[in-house]
């Protein structure tokens, strides 16, 4: 039995950002509209090294896409020089069950998670959105202002990071990385200073409270908010959560995982009815986006497997034809 590994090169070459925005729309219309099967994914806790594993599989039916993601999220790894997130992709031959393909699920995790919030901000950033704001100066936040870039035509950005010369190193790599990225951008230095007057905000950090305060917002911004996964961590204020129309990418995952959700409906807040939309539905059209220029819009990813599964078939699918990655033989 062959398998074929794909590294981070390969997928780069197989699948730009505005590819994996498409991708990720229909993988998320499918997941809405009962096309996929996505059992919740496992956590693993692993309390000795201050780390958490997490197993994601995924079948989407109308695709016929089948594979399994493991992902790896441990923030101590910060204080050796290492990432914080490693993962590995496994897909799967759904007419067989023969395993087809391994990629590198670091980077494509990367990659769909800013593809997601690219697919959200092209459904519900207003249409002039030109400031951006990136909190959080990790892998996560670069695929972030790339996807941004992808679907506004953004001229200014501002990064905002607790390690400031992990934002001075975002800024100074990024205004140079070209495509639709725009040349200007700067290090804030408060959560204020980022999100004055920001038509588009991304939240990509493992704060463990609300990153930025409601009163600073401008009408009419939208909000990516992709860090927190577990039921005690918070990144969004709650204020800002009552006030805006909020969508997801899956009800059940976020109300299962996110204290951005979580909390505030504890506190009485919000409850599970005011979950406006998922993105799958906008995408399809069941529902409307934005309705006026002044609404404050939310979208809460928490990642979903679909996400993993679609974008990589679609690099396998490129690969098979181009002949990128090396065949392994078990």
């Amino acid at each position: 039995m062959k398998l074929r590994a794909l590294s981070r090169d390969d997928i780069q070459s197989a699948v730009p950002m505005a590819r994996a925005i498409s991708i990720v729309k229909d993988a998320f219309a499918q997941l809405s509209a009962g096309q996929a099967r996505v059992p919740e994914r496992a956590h693993i806790d692993v309390t000795r090294h201050e780390g958490i594993a997490l197993f994601m599989p995924a079948y989407l039916e109308k695709t016929d896409e089948l594979g399994m993601k493991i992902v790896s999220v441990f923030p101590r790894n910060l204080e050796a020089g290492i990432p914080t997130i490693h993962a590995l992709v496994t897909l799967v031959d759904s007419s067989t069950g023969q395993p087809s393909a391994i990629l590198d699920g670091t980077y494509l995790t990367a990659l769909r998670t800013g593809a997601a919030s690219g697919a959200a901000t092209d459904e519900l950033a207003r249409p002039d959105a030109r400031v951006a704001a990136v909190f959080g100066a990790g892998v996560q936040g670069r695929t972030q202002l790339e996807a941004v870039c992808e679907c506004r035509e953004i001229a200014e950005v501002r990064v905002y990071d607790i390690d400031r010369a992990a934002a001075e190193a975002f800024a100074t790599e990024m205004s140079s990385a070209g495509g639709r990225i725009p040349d200007k951008i700067s290090v804030a230095g408060s959560s204020r200073e980022a999100v004055a007057d920001a038509d588009i905000i991304c939240t990509t950090t493992t704060a463990r409270s609300p990153v930025f305060d409601d009163a600073d917002l401008k009408p009419g911004v939208h909000i990516n908010a992709v860090g927190s996964f577990k039921p005690e961590v918070q990144e969004i204020p709650g204020e800002t959560v009552v006030r805006s129309r909020l969508i997801v990418d899956s009800r059940e995952a976020c109300w299962a995982e996110t204290g951005d959700l979580i909390i505030p409906r504890d506190q009485g807040l919000i409850s599970e009815n005011d979950v406006f939309a998922e993105l799958g539905e906008i995408v399809a059209g069941v529902v409307s986006g934005r309705v006026d220029d002044d609404e404050i819009t939310l979208f809460k990813s928490v990642g979903n497997a679909v996400q993993d599964v679609a974008v990589a078939a679609a690099v396998f699918a490129e690969a098979s034809q181009t002949g990128l990655g090396v065949d392994i033989d078990l």
